[in-house]
């Protein structure tokens, strides 16, 4: 791979940090990132050489997640904060396919992700991207093309898929709080999160992944406990089997392969606002 010097920069990117969006491409195996992004991944990889699994149980977790809310629960709207960068399986085509009708309102604010997903929604009616910041839930919630496209009279899937690891402060359960005041009943929400499962076998790993994270060019990705990460879902009740590791939800078949350490520190919930 070219280092970020050899490689054509557009102006509107900082490369001298990396960038969230990017690094989880670079997890993900894509081609939308930099040197300085999958320079996060090589450190990760010096702690838990299966890092990239990390990003995968997170995005397939988002992939059944809306599979499920598409097709069981008659949710037609969905507002995904962090939407991050295009892939194979983004949330408007996966619930589309269930779907056609749904819309979906994609949130973010990393100049890459909305050159490229603008492009690649341009002929899609049914989805839009608005440049926002995810940790404030009023700049959001009241965005325009938010209340635009969706209606808040109704039930809609809230998605905060690997991004609140992200926020460094201590307001993380108020930020999602304030997110699901907004959401009217019937409404669901998928959450995925860092996880430092207070164990003697994986903690340690946790804590070592959290640090690396924490002092990497991205320089954001915290670990939470359990009960933090509970704190996060005010009030819904959450879907069988509750919050679990992102690969035990709902998995697509019965594992073969040994679970990967890795896979222990993240996990996912949906739960219904009743």
């Amino acid at each position: 791979m070219p280092s970020t010097e050899e490689e054509v920069v557009p102006h509107y990117i900082d490369v001298s940090k990396a960038s969230v969006a990017r690094v989880y491409d670079a997890f993900l195996n894509g081609k939308d990132n930099y040197e300085i992004d999958r320079e996060v991944l090589r450190r990760v990889q010096k702690v838990a050489p299966e890092a990239t699994q990390l990003g995968w149980d997170n995005r397939e977790f988002l992939i059944r997640a809306s599979r499920f809310i598409a097709s069981q629960t008659g949710v037609s709207q969905y507002l995904d904060c962090g939407s991050g960068l295009p892939t194979a399986e983004n949330t408007h085509q996966v619930v589309q396919r269930i779907n056609p009708e749904a819309k979906v309102v994609y949130v973010d604010n990393d100049p890459v992700v909305l050159a490229h997903g603008r492009a690649l929604l341009e002929e899609n009616d049914q989805t839009h991207l608005v440049g926002a910041d995810i940790f404030d839930p009023a700049a959001v919630l009241q965005n325009e093309v938010v209340r635009k496209h969706l209606d808040f009279a109704e039930p809609i899937a809230l998605y905060q898929c690997g991004t609140i690891h992200h926020y460094s402060g201590d307001r993380y359960a108020e930020i999602m709080q304030e997110y699901i005041d907004a959401l009217p009943s019937g409404s669901y929400v998928a959450l995925s999160h860092f996880f430092d499962p207070e164990t003697d076998e994986f903690s340690p790993l946790a804590r070592r992944l959290e640090e690396v994270f924490l002092h990497s060019p991205m320089g954001s990705g915290w670990f939470r406990t359990r009960e933090q990460i509970m704190s996060m879902l005010p009030g819904l009740e959450l879907v069988e089997p509750g919050l679990v590791l992102c690969c035990n939800w709902w998995p697509d078949g019965p594992r073969v392969k040994p679970l990967p350490p890795i896979s222990n520190t993240i996990v996912g919930a949906v739960g219904r606002k009743p």
